[in-house]
């Protein structure tokens, strides 16, 4: 609703399984070679994504793909049949590194980097590895690839004018959720605060189409397509003295979206923690990434490089957490 529908849809929704296909205990740990805990902690989290994982085991993309030279797409399917195949504790996540500067350009070799940098990086190289055959499509069809219909979702900007009570609405693609961290305690008291009104005044007031003028207005954020895996980011780092905001943040193993949505009085959104990514250091210039996935067997795993310890939940929901993995 307000928004237009995709002229052509590149992935069936239909064929996207949210439970895993087939169970097996954790696969194998990640060996850094210097500087590279932040890739192989964002790696890990990926993989013990189930609808992505479940897609790139099928071995579906690689065997209809014609991308000549970097594929994001076939280089994932490749990692990942590998970590969950393998007969060994710890490999190389040779694909990936091999193509470090492809998936960023502005990555450096033996550099720490930051690990929702990262991310982002990885998860939109693999979106655009799905746009490649397609060119020209409108926002509403690019958002139909498995990648997009896995992370993505949408964002409503409302702004709502004082004096004549016009709405303007504005929609935005995502494919993770930033939150502000700094009064909140909790991850529900930050999404409360993500979709708190914001007062538009003064030399940030609004422009309204309706009375033609600078006016006072609210604007307000709310989720209005919910994706099926909820990434969240704890904005932990100041971007100017890259110093952290170390306090605890509680997160449940079990969220509902419902509140935050546009339509906020609806069936509840059930969504199930499956991976924490934490950052251990006091600065986003040092420190060290590792993570907690929870495998297709149901158990949750500690995964420190090439280290993989079977932990508890309480373990998993007692961290430090700078990203937060939340599957429908």
């Amino acid at each position: 609703e307000g928004m237009a529908p995709p002229k052509r849809i590149l992935f069936p929704p239909e064929k996207i399984c949210m439970v895993w296909q087939q169970r097996q205990s954790a696969g194998a740990g990640l060996f850094n070679v210097g500087n590279t805990c932040f890739l192989n902690a964002v790696l890990q989290c990926l993989t013990y994504t189930p609808p992505l994982a479940n897609y790139l085991l099928s071995r579906e993309h690689s065997q209809a793909c014609h991308q000549r030279g970097f594929c994001m797409m076939c280089i994932m399917e490749a990692h990942v049949n590998k970590v969950l195949h393998s007969s060994v504790s710890a490999i190389l996540p040779l694909a990936v590194l091999k193509v470090f500067r492809c998936i960023g350009a502005h990555f450096q070799p033996g550099r720490e980097e930051d690990a929702h940098d990262f991310l982002c990086c990885t998860v939109n190289a693999m979106q655009r590895a799905c746009l490649s055959a397609s060119s020209d499509l409108d926002i509403s069809s690019q958002s139909t690839t498995i990648v997009h219909q896995i992370f993505g979702g949408f964002l409503r900007s409302r702004v709502t004018c004082f004096s004549c009570k016009a709405i303007s609405d504005s929609y935005e693609a995502f494919l993770d959720v930033p939150l502000d961290i700094k009064a909140a305690s909790s991850l529900t008291a930050a999404l409360e605060d993500f979709v708190t009104p914001e007062h538009l005044d003064g030399e940030n007031c609004f422009k309204c189409n309706k009375c033609k003028k600078n006016v006072a207005a609210s604007k307000r954020f709310t989720v209005h397509c919910a994706p099926k895996v909820l990434t969240v980011c704890l904005k932990r780092f100041d971007c100017f003295t890259g110093g952290k905001i170390s306090k605890v943040v509680e997160y449940p193993e079990y969220l509902d979206l419902r509140p935050y949505m546009s339509q906020a009085d609806g069936e509840p959104l059930h969504y199930s923690l499956y991976a924490v990514l934490v950052h251990s250091g006091v600065s986003c210039h040092g420190g060290h990434y590792f993570c907690y996935t929870k495998a297709s067997n149901g158990l949750w795993y500690q995964m420190d490089d090439e280290s993989v310890e079977l932990r508890c939940i309480d373990a998993a929901l007692r961290q430090q957490a700078y990203l937060l993995f939340y599957a429908r």
